[in-house]
Order: C-alpha cells, then structure tokens, then sequence
C-alpha cells in the first residue's frame, strides 16, 4: 500500500534542547494558518502528546521502533496522517540517541529513517555563536543517511541569527528554517517524569498564543511545509489486526491521577468492539453502569493518594470487582492503585504491597518481558516489548513476566492472572493486537 504523507521530524541535539515548545509553537502556526495538522511523537512518552493534542485539536499519536515492526509505523504514521495537510512529529532526547548509551536502536533518527520522514534539527542556540554550525556538522557528518534538511534556532535572538543562518546554508548546504527567541514566559514546567501534563499548565491557551505569534514572526513555516511536502510517498504492508467482536464495555479511568495512555492502543480496542467508558477514581463514587472490563493507567497517583484515598466507596467496589474475576489491564500508575498504599495512604487493596518514592528513575527504559505461565494477554512464552519509567516502587512488584533489558539485565515483574495484567511495565497494543483481542474475549468471558 502507498500513501502520500507530508511530514517532517522535528528532532534536538540533546533533552533540553526546546523540542516540545518549538513543536508547539510549530504547530499552534499551522493550525492558525487554517491547516489540517496531524502530530506524532518518537519513543514511549505520554505527555508531549497531550501537548500536540491540546494544540492541534485531535489526538496525537506515538511513532516508536523499539515497539512496532517498520510497516506498523508506517501504517499508523499513514493511517493518522490521512486527512491532514501536514504531520509534523516530534523527536526524543537527542536525534541519535538511542538504546543504552552508544546505539541508535530506538531512537529518532531509526524513526526518521524508517518512515523516510525529513528532519529539522533543532539547536539550543542561546549563549553560542559558530559552534552551533560546528554542532550542526557534527550531526550531519555522523551519519550519511541523516535525512537532515534543515535546521532551527531555538533560543536565539534576532541579532545573531541572520550571520548564523548564512554560515549554516554556505559552509554545510542545509536550510536555515529560522529562530524562536527566547520566550520565558511560554516555559512548560517539568516534574520528575518530564513535564507536567497539559491540564495542568496555568495559562496554556496563552502561552500557546504566545508562542505562535512568535512563531510566526521568526519561523520560516513555509520552508517547513516545503520540507514536509517534498517527503517521499509511504510504502508499507498494513498489520493484520483481529476481527471485531460484539461489543464490549470497559470503564477507562482517566482524570489528573490516571492520564497516561496511547491513543492508538485505545483506537485498537474500539476497532475491536470495544466501547470505553471513562471514570474518575478522584471524583467518581461507582464504576459506570454495565462495565465488563477495567483499564487503569498510568500517570500520577502519588500526587493525588489524598483524594483517591478518601473515594471509599470506589476503592472497595474496584478491589471486589479484581477479586470476583472482572478482567483488568493496570500499567505503572494504575497498578500502584491497586496496591495496599501509596505513601502510606490507603488504596484499592487488591494487590499486596505499599509503594514508597524512590528518589530516581527505577529500572527505567525498554523491556522485552517474556510471560511465565498464560494469562490475560499472552500465553506461556510470549513475549511482548515495554516500558517502564517511574521513581515509585513496591517490595512485590509481582513476578508473572521475565523482564529483559536490552543490555542483559534481568528481573520479575507484574502479576498476571487469566483476568488481571497489573504491573510498572506499560505496553502498546499494537506492539501485539492479539493482547487487545484476548482482553475484550475476556471481557466478554469468550475463549480464544
């Protein structure tokens, strides 16, 4: 199948470099132009998603080649680009940066280069003057097929940038694509798994006012776009999803506490029947009516253990519906919820364990677990790519997947019954569609 999708990787030199406020800025423009926008993010994250989708209107979706085959990201890339104008994705950590310390397995150049997409590469500019075109050449002489085509400024003022485009478009032949200055006020606050999620920046209309204004003025958008149309045509053979079944009612909590999920992996279930309900573990008193399954994700319950402690009434109606067999998926967040506590205060119950603050990242990064005895979403021997990314943690983290670390190291986690999927590990859907499709036959107490 081929697909035309104009697109471009917005890819940085390192974390920290301004990727997510220049893909904001970039995309806030486009929508103003009266564009059909579609936007995508590198790698596993939750959160620069949310970003995209506030900007642009529609979800955003996540483009990862340590969970996807080549042709499942192009499909997906395909599949969500096929009403916009332009798809602008966004990268992670620096462009090269990838598995481990000295691969680029997983990162956003493996993306870039597997869906053929052009990149801009954005360079924190403030407090340098030549050594960002020194920097740019390093990135462009690393490697050959770095389908590096142009370059922004991020932090640069006015008066510096006119000489620094000119040295980078006549020493190294790449596309000066313009500046965003330095724009204090438009900051977006981080917290210990990166920013703070969209609904909870003060002020995010305007700052994204701001910066589209900004942008406006000191980008070269055209340039982009022109970067993004002359992207080559998508050549990809469609994965073979599961056939729908009857349809299926799963409660999907979401709320401040519990918002980390991929959207595509929710669009997979709703291909596959399913009709998802959302509920707040902060604020609601019962599950919603006729629910058959629960999904619980991650995000961040440490902060709200408060409020979901006082929400009695739930806990207890969550902890009998785990007990008497209703099928449940709970990743990271949502598994700690199910835990006896957090912090000390007192939640659902239906797993052993208090979690505590670690302090760091803990067993942090890609996975490939590998299922000890069938369950819910795999059989004996499967194995499935994940993730993990917290700094909370429980002296019984369960033990029902091997849990492999591309370096080598090794340990257990999850519990994993025929009904119930709970641990730190997250996972995507489409990484594995029969893992949705045993999901909902349980739901529905079918047997596949």
């Amino acid at each position: 199948m081929q697909r035309r999708v104009p697109r471009l990787v917005l890819a940085g030199t390192n974390s920290g470099c301004g990727k997510t406020t220049v893909t904001c800025a970039v995309l806030q423009s486009l929508v103003r132009r009266g564009l059909r926008v579609g936007a995508a993010k590198c790698g596993p994250d939750y959160i620069d998603p949310m970003f995209h989708s506030r900007v642009i209107g529609a979800k955003s979706s996540n483009l990862d080649s340590f969970f996807f085959d080549r042709d499942t990201m192009r499909y997906l890339l395909a599949h969500n680009g096929e009403e916009c104008d332009v798809t602008v994705i966004e990268g992670v950590m620096g462009y090269y940066d990838g598995l481990e310390l000295t691969s680029t397995r997983a990162s956003t150049y493996e993306t870039a280069r597997e869906t053929e997409s052009p990149v801009v590469l954005v360079v924190n500019a403030r407090g340098a003057a030549l050594s960002v075109v020194a920097a740019v050449q390093g990135f462009l002489d690393f490697a050959p097929d770095n389908n590096v085509q142009g370059v922004i400024l991020n932090g640069c003022s006015a008066m510096s940038y006119g000489a620094l485009a000119r040295e980078l478009e006549s020493r190294l032949g790449v596309r000066a694509c313009g500046y965003l200055p330095r724009l204090p006020e438009c900051a977006l606050e981080s917290r210990h798994l990166g920013l703070v999620t969209a609904d909870e920046v003060a002020d995010l209309r305007e700052k994204l006012r701001q910066l589209a204004e900004a942008a406006e003025k000191t980008l070269e958008l055209d340039a982009l776009l022109e970067i993004a149309h002359n992207a080559p045509v998508l050549d990809f053979t469609p994965p073979v999803l599961p056939e729908k079944g009857a349809p299926v009612r799963i409660g999907v909590a979401r709320d401040r506490a519990f918002c980390f999920y991929y959207e595509d992996s929710l669009d997979l279930l709703r291909q596959l029947g399913a009709e998802l309900i959302p509920f707040s573990p902060l604020a609601d008193e019962r599950l919603p009516d006729g629910v058959q399954g629960l999904y619980l994700g991650g995000g961040y319950p440490e902060l709200y253990a408060a409020q979901l402690e006082e929400n009695h009434a739930l806990r207890r109606q969550i902890r009998d519906a785990v007990h008497t067999g209703m099928p449940c998926i709970a990743e990271c967040g949502g598994f700690m919820y199910l835990t006896q506590a957090i912090a000390g205060r007192a939640m659902v119950g239906a797993l052993p364990g208090d979690c505590f603050d670690t302090g760091r990242l803990t067993r942090f990064g890609y996975i490939t677990a590998t299922a000890r005895e069938d369950n819910l979403l795999c059989r004996a021997g499967e194995q499935v790519p994940m993730h993990e990314f917290h700094h909370w943690d429980t002296p019984q983290p369960g033990d029902a997947f091997g849990a492999e670390k591309p370096s080598g190291k090794q340990w257990r986690c999850a519990y994993a019954t025929d009904t119930l999927y709970a641990g730190f590990p997250h996972f995507h859907f489409y990484a594995k569609p029969v893992m949705a499709q045993r999901f909902l036959a349980a739901c529905r107490k079918e047997t596949l």
